[in-house]
């Protein structure tokens, strides 16, 4: 069986795109020739900048003979009927069969499908490939109609045996696919002929291209470390930053230069950003100091005096990058120290949302929410709302202006030369966290609360004005702010009733914002608007639950278990709920507690239907003195028990314990069951056991409501 390689070889294809490329070109071959009936053994994807790469082993030398039957109209059927079978099958009448049917003799066709050779199936496949190629932007160059990332200059495919390799007839907008292709652009630009995967790789390498981009990237981080750890230094890793410069060179050169003194005590940051935003270098620091003092950078070129030159341009357009930074960075603090008000006042020229009134509104609001939350949790208020009104200050700095992924890092810096307290600066950074399910989650006071307001707020504002996620669709990322809210109280084991503190916030915000923009009410009544707006409200709860939902599978727990636990009172308190949840899953796993949902469904399963039957509730206490076996008398004294555990355990939030108490129910309620008859001839006896009954949903239904619990 032959092997398939295919090159398509173009100008630079941006780093962000040549993974998915390579895989969108694996898929769209390999289930093209799947689809034509050519099967294949393995398939391996490369890319560079210059070209994408499919290799295939083990391809079929040819499609194989197939004999497909269609079942067309029934005999005597009106020839119009007829007429549009035969177009479709391409045969003519008297190439039909007629077979018994169970409704009459029906027409049959029986189509022969040729084997067809694998050249040609592969021709047919990578010319939709290339023509249908699924990049997020494209574009056309020349005279033709071809649309590729960058102008597409040669096609390599070939078919390789033992006996050779035949090149794939194939024509793409005037581009002949060929067996040639070229090495890198300035070291090795001739053109090569190749005859297999492998000969194509070797010959590739020789002419100063890598084609694997793992290997690059690995290259890339080996030489970096090394050269790094010959001077004392460590390279500060960036997972993304190697990925895409392994997407900028064929033949990577590693090289390590100085940064100018005058710019070493900038925040790290700052340098680190600005580097890599501007110049995709590597940040070099010193571990004795923790200061970034030089830099990785990567050349697409060797150079005869060893990439001194390329160092020494790098250099100056580093330093004039550097130099802004600075200017910034002093300007900014002189601002910090002498006028942070004035950046306040321009964050009310800065619309945060055309509903929701501009940031410095927005934090008058979280602000005061700040302080309201940090009050009910026994958190300084005053200092809560002071680290509040200036947590965004820094978006007026001209540093976040020019580098707004260093918001909050830049305040943190700027409220510290400040002077002010170490909770303030600290939140000021602290409070954006989480920003995803890996991020860290602030844990002093101050912070989490500042960042707790925050997100809050945003849901509140958003839910108020009924801007909320549809479908994938959540443009204000409204949904990781819920699951941070989530994250803050469960990592802070913070207890809130949360309803209650969205209810007033709403109220808050509602009614300021129907009265700061009547353009919005439509010449309805204030009131009126603000009662629509409220409405919302308890929808966010909902929305509070759905990702609850996803956090707790992501931490194993079963959707039924996380039902069960929402349908209880109080599930509002978040926290709790995650506890309440985890216990009643641990529990789950053990005999017992799998066991128990058996014993308490076959117990709830009788009483609801007597208590259907007879048309009343046997919510009444049932007396032991009409217990007639010992298994009754125990299963009394067992519930007793549990209550007595179940209740204030439940009360103190010790959730474990009360679902132990719990499963230790199962042996009690198996032996009453296996011994007693529910539906005693005696009257009085059975209505005291189908309250025994009663009295098991409760206590086990004051733990989780069990009936949701599939199995």
């Amino acid at each position: 069986m032959p092997d398939l390689l295919i090159e398509l070889f173009s100008e630079e294809i941006p780093a962000r795109m040549q993974g998915k490329a390579a895989a969108d070109l694996k898929k769209l071959v390999t289930d093209g020739l799947v689809e034509a009936g050519l099967t294949y053994a393995s398939a391996g994807a490369f890319s560079t900048p210059r070209r994408l790469t499919l290799s295939i082993e083990g391809v079929l030398a040819a499609s194989p003979a197939l004999k497909e039957e269609r079942k067309g109209p029934k005999v005597g059927a009106p020839e119009q009927a007829m007429a549009g079978f035969l177009r479709s099958t391409g045969l003519t009448q008297d190439q039909l069969e007629a077979r018994d049917d169970k409704k009459g003799q029906v027409w049959f066709a029986v189509i022969d499908k040729p084997g067809r050779p694998a050249a040609e199936i592969v021709a047919e496949v990578l010319d939709q490939t290339v023509r249908n190629f699924p990049w997020p932007k494209s574009m056309r160059w020349g005279i033709g109609t071809l649309r590729w990332v960058r102008p597409l200059h040669s096609i390599l495919c070939i078919l390789s045996d033992e006996a050779g390799a035949e090149v794939v007839d194939l024509d793409i907008d005037g581009i002949k696919a060929g067996n040639t292709t070229q090495g890198h652009r300035f070291m090795a630009p001739e053109e090569f002929s190749v005859t297999s995967f492998e000969d194509y790789a070797a010959k590739l390498k020789r002419a100063k291209v890598v084609l694997d981009a793992s290997e690059r990237a690995d290259h890339i981080w080996a030489e970096a470390t090394n050269q790094a750890f010959a001077q004392g230094m460590e390279v500060v890793e960036d997972r993304g930053l190697l990925a895409e410069v392994a997407g900028l060179v064929e033949w990577p050169v590693v090289l390590m230069g100085k940064i100018e003194e005058q710019f070493l005590d900038l925040p790290p940051e700052v340098l680190k950003t600005s580097m890599k935003e501007h110049q995709k270098f590597f940040s070099v620091k010193n571990p004795k100091t923790g200061r970034i003092e030089q830099y990785v950078t990567v050349a697409n070129i060797e150079t005869a005096d060893h990439g001194a030159t390329i160092l020494a341009g790098n250099g100056r357009v580093l330093s004039a990058r550097l130099a802004d930074g600075k200017f910034f960075w002093e300007n900014d603090l002189r601002a910090s120290k002498t006028d942070r008000s004035a950046w306040l006042n321009q964050l009310a020229m800065v619309t945060f949302h055309n509903k929701l009134g501009t940031q410095a509104e927005r934090i008058n609001r979280f602000s005061a929410l700040a302080a309201q939350l940090a009050g009910s949790v026994g958190v300084d208020a005053v200092l809560a709302e002071k680290a509040a009104r200036v947590a965004k200050a820094d978006l007026s700095s001209e540093m976040v202006y020019e580098f707004p992924e260093l918001q909050g890092v830049m305040g943190r810096y700027y409220l510290e030369a400040a002077g002010l307290e170490d909770e303030v600066s600290r939140a000021a950074e602290e409070h954006y966290s989480p920003l995803g399910p890996s991020d860290d989650v602030p844990t002093s006071p101050i912070s989490f609360i500042v960042a707790l307001a925050d997100k809050i707020d945003t849901l509140v504002g958003f839910w108020l004005i009924d801007e909320r996620p549809t479908g994938s669709k959540d443009p204000f990322a409204l949904r990781r702010a819920a699951l941070g809210v989530i994250r803050l109280l469960v990592t802070n084991d913070l207890s809130v009733e949360l309803a209650d503190m969205l209810q007033l916030h709403g109220i808050r915000s509602a009614k300021y914002l129907a009265e700061e923009y009547p353009a919005k009410r439509e010449q309805r009544e204030l009131d009126e608007v603000v009662d629509e707006m409220l409405g919302r409200i308890p929808d966010l709860i909902s929305f509070f639950h759905d990702r609850l939902k996803v956090f707790l599978k992501d931490k194993g727990v079963r959707h039924d278990i996380i039902d069960a636990c929402i349908a209880m009172p109080g599930n509002d308190d978040l926290n709790l709920l995650v506890k309440r949840a985890e216990a009643l899953s641990e529990t789950l796993k053990t005999d017992d507690g799998e066991n128990l949902i058996q014993g308490f469904k076959r117990a709830n399963n009788i009483l609801s239907a007597e208590e259907e039957k007879d048309g009343v509730s046997y919510e009444l206490d049932p007396n032991p003195k009409f217990a007639e076996n010992d298994e009754e008398k125990a299963l009394f004294a067992a519930l007793d028990t549990a209550d007595a555990v179940i209740k204030p355990a439940m009360a103190d939030g010790e959730f474990a314990k009360a679902m132990h108490a719990m499963a230790k129910l199962r042996g009690p309620i198996d032996a009453f069951f296996e011994a007693t008859q529910v539906n005693s001839d005696n009257q009085i006896v059975r209505r005291n056991r189908l309250c025994l009954l009663h009295r098991i949903r409760t206590i086990c239904g004051g733990v989780a409501d069990l009936t949701k619990i599939e199995g």
